[in-house]
């Protein structure tokens, strides 16, 4: 672990997480996160088994823990018609196979913070986004509350395109949602009135959708699975639009 009192900065590199991270990457997200991920999860990141991910290693420690992950960022792959922004990008309609990046976790060991090592775990996304013709965007959610997190998005240039009216569901009650998006490949945001339009059309539907879901609906207690992460990078499970969590997670760790 680093001293946060040395002058001494570390040399960090960046590689794919691999099958032997997979006890650090348990132990990290355990130490970061509220609640716990299944197996299932951690197995299918080191795999590689759709999900692409990286982690950073501290080269410069002496010991033999030089190749131990001390930060990561997970991702998948997403048809653009399966997730929440399909609609922002109707104006490229002659393209059926549009894909989009969406940040799973994403996370940095305490002693590690502050060295610029979550930003540039987002831009190994960004270039991995980039690198694949048919991809728009990289995106994910921030809880409104997360400050810290939506600070840092924007930091790194994210766009700030909509506000989901009670996303989140935790510990009995509900949280909105801010979507961030990362254009890449000629990927933008409408911008001509018919395409603001439907776009403002499509949030008022998922809104009425979700308020008749709210006063009709009772509470699934399905079992959950590990789904996608959310504000700091959480495990989370999932009903329809909305992200149900088992714990609360206030920290950036960024």
């Amino acid at each position: 672990m680093l001293d946060p009192r040395s002058e001494i900065y570390p040399t960090i590199e960046y590689r794919p997480i691999q099958p032997s991270d997979l006890e650090a990457l348990e132990k990290i997200h355990l130490a970061l996160f509220p609640i716990r991920y299944e197996r299932e999860f951690f197995l299918n990141v080191v795999s590689g088994n759709g999900i692409v991910s990286w982690g950073a290693v501290d080269t410069s420690r002496s010991d033999d823990r030089r190749d131990e992950i001390i930060g990561f960022v997970t991702t998948r792959m997403i048809a653009a018609k399966d997730s929440e922004i399909e609609d922002l990008f109707r104006y490229n309609s002659s393209r059926k196979d549009l894909t989009l990046v969406y940040i799973l976790t994403l996370g940095v060991v305490d002693g590690y913070r502050n060295l610029g090592i979550a930003s540039s775990l987002v831009r190994e996304v960004v270039k991995y986004a980039a690198s694949i013709s048919n991809c728009r965007g990289v995106y994910l959610h921030v809880i409104s509350y997360n400050q810290p997190a939506i600070s840092f998005y924007k930091k790194m240039l994210f766009k700030l395109v909509r506000r989901l009216p009670m996303f989140y569901y935790i510990r009995g009650q509900h949280y909105d949602s801010y979507l961030f998006v990362y254009y890449v490949n000629g990927g933008r945001s409408p911008c001509s009135p018919l395409e603001i339009v439907t776009s403002f059309v499509v949030d008022f539907r998922a809104f009425v959708k979700m308020l008749i879901a709210k006063f009709w609906s009772k509470e699934d207690h399905c079992n959950p699975r590990w789904a996608r992460c959310q504000e700091s990078n959480i495990l989370l499970a999932t009903q329809s639009n909305k992200r149900m969590i088992s714990g609360d997670n206030t920290r950036c760790h960024v």
